[in-house]
C-alpha cells in the first residue's frame, strides 16, 4: 500500500476547488527521485516549463521551511515548504502574487519504495477565483496534465542512470 498526502485541513480535496492526483512507478531508487524533487532550481533539466525557480533564503536545495519563487505557465508564485521527510514526502505551500482573491494551492509528493524502484504520488488541490478562473473555467484539465507531464519526465530523469540495471 502507498502512503498519500497528509492533507492541512483547509486544502482537503473533499473541501478543494480544484484537484489533481498524479502517479507512476519509477524504475530508479526513491533517493535518486528525491535528489531531483529537492534540487528545485535545477527542475527545468527534465521539466522545461519549471525554468524559472529560485530559491530565496539561501538554501542549496527544498527543505522544510524554504521559501522559494518559481513563475509556472507564466504567473509568479511565492512558496512555503510545510512537510520534510527526507525520501519519502516534500510539500508545499502556494500563493499568486500580485493576485488579490487570495488564491492558495498545496501540492504534495509522496515516495515510496517498491520491488523495482519505487512509486511516486503527486497531488495538488487549489482554492480561490484566481485558480477557478484561469485552470477551471480558461483552461479545464490544465493541472492534470502539466503535472502528469512533470511525473513523467521525472520519472525519466530517474530512470535515465539505470535503464536495465536491477536494485537488489
Amino acid at each position: 500500500m502507498y502512503d498519500k498526502i497528509i492533507w492541512p485541513e483547509k486544502y482537503d480535496p473533499k473541501v478543494s476547488a480544484m484537484y489533481a492526483l498524479n502517479d507512476i512507478d519509477v524504475k530508479a531508487p526513491q533517493e535518486v527521485v528525491w535528489r531531483l524533487l529537492v534540487d528545485a532550481e535545477n527542475w527545468s533539466s527534465y521539466f522545461p516549463p519549471e525554468d524559472q525557480v529560485k530559491i530565496l533564503n539561501g538554501d542549496p536545495e527544498l527543505k522544510l521551511g524554504t521559501k522559494w519563487s518559481r513563475v509556472t505557465v507564466g504567473f509568479p508564485m511565492s512558496l512555503i515548504v510545510t512537510e520534510f521527510k527526507p525520501f519519502y514526502r516534500i510539500s508545499w505551500s502556494t500563493t499568486v502574487d500580485g493576485d488579490e482573491t487570495g488564491s492558495s494551492a498545496y501540492h504534495g509528493w509522496v515516495i515510496t519504495p517498491t520491488e523495482d524502484g519505487c512509486h511516486v504520488l503527486s497531488e495538488e488541490t487549489q482554492q480561490g477565483a484566481f485558480f477557478l478562473e484561469e485552470l477551471g473555467r480558461k483552461n479545464p484539465g490544465a493541472l492534470y496534465r502539466y503535472h502528469q507531464d512533470w511525473v513523467e519526465r521525472l520519472a525519466l530523469a530517474a530512470e535515465a542512470p539505470f535503464v536495465g540495471k536491477s536494485f537488489e
